[in-house]
């Protein structure tokens, strides 16, 4: 497991690339577990805050529910027009939400002011995937803590 600010001190490239895709939109998609299990994919906004990638939500979301619950979560950057420029990044990891001095510290970091109350949860790092077009080959680019950037080419 690994923080934004390890992630992108281990492999700077990936991360400016990957922090790219995640600014070029404000919306993106986290995938959660319901209670029984199954899937649930909601809308998002993310921050890189202070070493740190974090979301806020509203009181009471049923995704901080999940993530109280199982920290296991998917976060699928946006898309955008279909075109893949800048590549699709997706990462993988356990979210845990903050409180105490954390959420005072986190809540700080915020470069704007953030309507209140809400919770505060700070996505951990267990895999990064960059997928690229180039020219006729598609690149997997994937990174889990600790370990060189592995390229897949299709």
């Amino acid at each position: 497991m690994a923080t934004w600010k390890q992630f992108s001190e281990e492999v700077p490239t990936l991360a400016a690339a990957v922090e790219a895709r995640f600014t070029a939109h404000k919306h993106h998609v986290l995938a959660t577990l319901r209670k029984d299990g199954s899937p649930r994919v909601s809308g998002t906004e993310v921050e890189i805050l202070d070493g740190r990638l974090v979301l806020g939500s509203m009181i009471g979301a049923v995704k901080v529910k999940d993530i109280v619950r199982d920290g296991r979560y998917s976060l699928h950057s946006n898309p955008g027009d279909g075109s893949m420029e800048g590549g699709d990044a997706k990462i993988t990891g356990t979210a845990r939400e903050v409180s105490g001095t954390e959420f005072e510290t986190v809540l700080a970091s915020y470069p704007y002011e953030v309507p209140q109350p809400l919770h505060l949860v700070v996505l951990d790092i267990d895999d990064v995937v960059l997928t690229s077009v180039d020219g006729e080959h598609m690149n997997v680019d994937l990174w889990k803590p600790g370990k060189e950037v592995t390229r897949f080419t299709k």
